[in-house]
């Protein structure tokens, strides 16, 4: 199979194109910065069970232990913005040396902003390929912050990168998929675009908003035989934190605590995903964590709702 992954020279992205390689597919990672080239890593651990919480929100919104005092710094990729104080573009560093791509993938330097970049992304599978079987939207940044905290220059800049980033990905391929009649679309959303705790509204928005599309791409496209998927994890361990800004520094230490001490690890997320696609779910929850939390909302709202408001008063308490 012919593979586009966007920010796939690091995090879940980076799992993805070793996860595609390993099984003899052609991959293309598209993203700002080339990919480390080396052995990779594979997956340690079931997909399936993977780091199972003892509470359904131990994981996602309950961390044990101290809550760091400040975003532990990490090299950033895919469209990763260096720090709060830095201005709203992706950062230009190197993908870390745990995110070494197979040698066998190639690159071509994208960023989910450019409709030139798209343009330029789809010449080149026209003209290497002659196609694509999936297109894999997977760039995107950490960001959030409570309502009265977060600014409108936030929630602009997480909006055209993890929502618009997806749009235009998908509208510069789909001519190519209806052509064709067949592909398959998978959109990196995560497990906030299904349960939604406080102080994450922007990020909770566009997630929603990832999964909301996704959706509604199946049903467009079923008749050209091209298939879509969201992918909905909860916290693991990736580079992700190193792209969050904003105002809310509260907020950002416990993202940053829940995302180092997950026992999940991008390759477990990235063989699930590929488990969830044999399958054809069209919503991937691939760590025991997101299933629960998911499952908790659908079958009991009162106690969800009891968890969620726990954890804003907890965040509440942090004060600015």
């Amino acid at each position: 199979m012919r593979v586009l992954i966007t920010g796939g020279s690091s995090g879940l992205g980076a799992a993805l194109a070793r996860a595609f390689s390993a099984r003899g597919d052609s991959v293309l990672i598209c993203d700002l910065n080339p990919p480390v080239v080396g052995a990779p890593s594979g997956a340690t651990s079931a997909p399936e069970g993977a780091g199972a919480p003892s509470h359904p929100f131990r994981s996602f919104l309950a961390p044990g232990g101290p809550v760091p005092s400040t975003v532990a710094p990490a090299p950033s990729g895919s469209e990763a913005a260096p720090s709060a104080a830095a201005p709203a573009s992706p950062a230009d560093t190197a993908s870390p040396a745990g995110d070494a791509a197979p040698a066998t993938t190639a690159y071509l330097h994208l960023d989910v902003r450019s409709e030139d970049d798209w343009a330029a992304a789809l010449d080149w599978v026209t003209r290497n390929w002659g196609g694509l079987d999936v297109l894999v939207n997977n760039a995107g940044v950490a960001g959030g912050g409570r309502i009265d905290v977060a600014t409108l220059e936030e929630w602009e800049w997480i909006t055209q990168i993890n929502l618009f980033g997806v749009v235009r990905g998908t509208r510069a391929f789909v001519p190519m998929f209806k052509a064709q009649r067949s592909g398959y679309i998978v959109n990196t959303a995560s497990l906030a675009g299904l349960v939604h705790p406080a102080g994450m509204g922007s990020y909770n928005a566009v997630k929603a908003a990832v999964v909301a599309f996704t959706e509604t791409t199946g049903h467009e496209l079923a008749s050209y035989g091209v298939k879509a998927s969201a992918v909905c994890p909860s916290y693991f361990r990736t580079n992700l934190v190193s792209s969050m800004q904003g105002a809310d520094k509260g907020l950002a230490a416990i993202i940053s605590h829940l995302v180092e001490s997950s026992p999940v690890s991008a390759d477990d997320i990235a063989a699930a995903v590929l488990a969830g696609m044999e399958r054809g779910d069209e919503i991937i929850l691939p760590d025991e964590a997101a299933r629960q939390a998911w499952g908790l909302k659908q079958s009991d709202r009162a106690a969800y709702d009891k968890v969620m408001r726990a954890q804003a008063a907890k965040l509440e308490a942090l004060g600015e």
